[in-house]
């Protein structure tokens, strides 16, 4: 065989080496189905009380919005009365379809601004009462949300081809185990570290291997991103304990355990600390194990601590990025709470320490810390590997 440069994939990995990498695979699928196997719950088991969520989705059509007086305000003096939205929609799917229904809201700055013509969902509840049996759930936004998807995933394909399908392939997947999987088993009161570490594990598996194939990079970037994400999960549960964070740091938290009383909501806020860091484990030690791929590969002279030196500098720079990136996606995702805080007047110091805050940082900095942790765990096992897999005269 010939000298020249290994590029990507391509290195000529001993079949020692590629067998026990496969066998470290096998190890971690087997173990992970394991876990989902005990832990999964059937999707019965998962039924909430919360209102609003046992109503029949309907769609329907804005017939007209008015401003009136409010139902049992007809009699107070002119300007006095508080004053309501009436809403006049004609369902378009349901026993009352064509039949035009009348919803009353409060006239609130939250209250929707609808227009003539506007698709809006409507709960329906047929054991109420004539004349309370809908209500005002939401707009209709379906329609936009798929154009969305569909542009989405035009450019993935293009520029990714097969790889960008296949790439596609394994998000909806990761979708499904959240929805079939960690979100029931959650609910129905397992434990939620425990969910989140199976869950998170079967994603990886099926995004790294659709979208990088099934070759020894790829298992390095899994394994690397795999004993980052216990490292996640041991922080995560340390730093929450530490914190004291109760999980009640927004109203839909309280609503849920007032629905469901087994939930663990500091347990919800680990499980959603080592999901949301799992995204980016991923990217990071793919990006490493190829870094190192095609290091090896345009400079086969050097020893595997040359090729984990190299693999690190273009780590480093890797990480500041990141890292950036999830400081400012979690701030994005705040920004209402933290127009609030800064309203207030408070100090830096006193908003950190609120909960709700408080919960980001834990969640950001443990996240970190999985993040640049991948960084030289993949980087070094990336090297042995492929110093031994270069390509023999």
């Amino acid at each position: 065989m010939g000298s020249g440069h290994a590029h990507g994939t391509d290195l000529d990995v001993p079949a020692r080496t590629t067998r026990l990498l496969t066998i470290a695979a096998v190890a971690g699928a087997v173990v992970t189905l394991v876990g989902i196997a005990v832990l999964r719950v059937s999707p019965d088991d998962t039924t909430l009380g919360v209102p609003g969520t046992l109503a029949e989705r309907i769609d329907a059509e804005v017939r007209s919005v008015d401003l009136a007086d409010c139902p049992g305000q007809q009699d107070a003096p002119e300007g006095t009365g508080e004053r309501c939205l009436e809403i006049v929609a004609s369902p378009l799917e349901g026993p009352d379809r064509g039949r035009p229904q009348t919803i009353v809201l409060p006239d609130l700055p939250t209250s929707p601004d609808l227009d003539v013509g506007e698709t809006i969902v409507l709960g329906y509840e047929p054991s109420a009462e004539q004349g309370f049996r809908y209500s005002f759930l939401d707009r209709q936004r379906k329609p936009v949300l798929a154009w969305l998807v569909v542009l989405f995933a035009i450019p993935v394909v293009v520029l990714g081809r097969s790889r960008g399908a296949a790439a596609l392939v394994g998000l909806a997947l990761s979708v499904v185990v959240l929805l079939t999987f960690i979100l029931p088993s959650i609910i129905a009161g397992r434990p939620p570290v425990l969910v989140a570490i199976f869950g998170a594990a079967a994603i990886a598996y099926l995004a790294l291997y659709l979208a990088h194939g099934f070759n020894p990079m790829t298992t390095v970037a899994l394994l690397g991103a795999l004993t980052s994400l216990g490292l996640t999960a041991a922080l995560a549960h340390l730093f929450v304990v530490l914190t004291r964070l109760s999980g009640f740091a927004s109203e839909e938290a309280i609503l849920i355990q007032l629905s469901i009383g087994q939930l663990d909501a500091s347990g919800l806020v680990l499980a959603g600390i080592v999901i949301g860091a799992l995204g980016a484990l991923d990217d990071v030690t793919v990006t490493q194990a190829s870094a190192v791929w095609e290091i090896s590969g345009a400079n086969p002279t050097l020893s595997a601590g040359e090729l984990y030196r190299s693999g690190l500098r273009v780590g480093r720079d890797h990480v500041a990025s990141v890292v950036n990136t999830l400081l400012l996606a979690y701030a994005g995702a705040a920004m209402p709470l933290l127009v609030f805080f800064v309203v207030s007047q408070a100090g830096l110091a006193d908003v950190a320490n609120e909960e709700v805050v408080a919960t980001e940082i834990v969640r950001t900095m443990v996240g970190s810390i999985g993040l640049v942790a991948a960084v030289p765990i993949t980087t070094w096992l990336a090297a042995r590997v492929a110093v031994i897999g270069r390509p023999r005269d």
